[in-house]
């Protein structure tokens, strides 16, 4: 039996050790994660700061609006395409739900970029918007903040299914839309002529450093916490082996008999 109890401590206690191992990995994975924020909230900055430029000369010939290009300026020139606007369900601006209204923007040179006009609050309980404001005629000139495409789970996802979508995403509008459209989005800063009043702005970024200090903390706190634990139990197991040992020795004794000589 006290074979049996010492091989279940120990794997009792080896399993408290890797516990303690993942929450000190855990809390190593979220200090990562702190410098990767810290430097996307540098890159952020700077594109906050950059002048304004032509969208091609920011992505260049690929196209691609990757994390380095995210918030960055970009003025874009052509004509509104209203025949392929999508209209964005599901979306929350500062905790409101609504719509976006994403129409393609066909550039001079035959490429086209996705533009999120902007945001329309749910008035009710609408599934679609009661006003889609018009696109201008002719000529658009937008000033807006570059976007990565988005991606994510949905079914409906990036892919426009009946002029609806829930992410904007465009290398798969791209395949419904027919269009040669960058890998990326645009958002109205200002647009001459202008937008529409309907349209409600969406809020910058959030440059802050997050929890990830704070959970890498308790995650250090957490593997402490076991080490602790296994460090009291084993003394607890060492006391009562002691306890155990000197117990044979006080049975041993020899007893007091009633009516014996002194």
């Amino acid at each position: 039996m006290g074979r049996l109890m010492n091989v279940r401590w120990l794997a009792a206690a080896l399993g408290v050790l890797v516990l303690a191992a993942v929450c000190v990995q855990l809390g190593r994975w979220q200090f990562h994660r702190l410098d990767e924020r810290k430097a996307r909230n540098e890159v952020t900055r700077t594109n906050l700061a950059a002048a304004p430029a032509p969208i091609d000369q920011i992505l260049g010939p690929q196209g691609v609006v990757g994390d380095q290009h995210a918030w960055r300026t970009a003025v874009v020139k052509g004509r509104y395409d209203a025949s392929k606007q999508v209209i964005l369900k599901y979306r929350n601006v500062e905790d409101k739900p609504g719509f976006e209204i994403v129409t393609p923007l066909v550039l001079a040179d035959g490429k086209a970029v996705l533009v999120d006009r902007g945001f329309l609050a749910r008035q009710s309980s609408e599934l679609m918007p009661l006003h889609v404001p018009a696109v201008p005629a002719g000529e658009v000139t937008v000033t807006g903040r570059l976007q990565r495409s988005e991606r994510g789970g949905h079914t409906n996802g990036g892919t426009p299914d009946d002029g609806t979508a829930r992410l904007i995403n465009g290398p798969d509008y791209a395949k419904v839309l027919g269009l040669n459209l960058y890998d990326g989005y645009l958002t109205v800063e200002k647009q001459e002529p202008a937008n529409d009043a309907a349209f409600a702005g969406f809020p910058g970024p959030e440059i802050d450093d997050g929890p990830h200090f704070f959970y890498a903390l308790q995650w250090f706190f957490f593997a402490l916490l076991a080490i602790g634990g296994l460090v009291y139990f084993s003394r607890q197991e060492v006391r009562g082996g002691k306890s155990t040992d000197a117990g044979p020795e006080v049975a041993e004794r020899p007893q007091a008999h009633a009516g014996a000589p002194d």
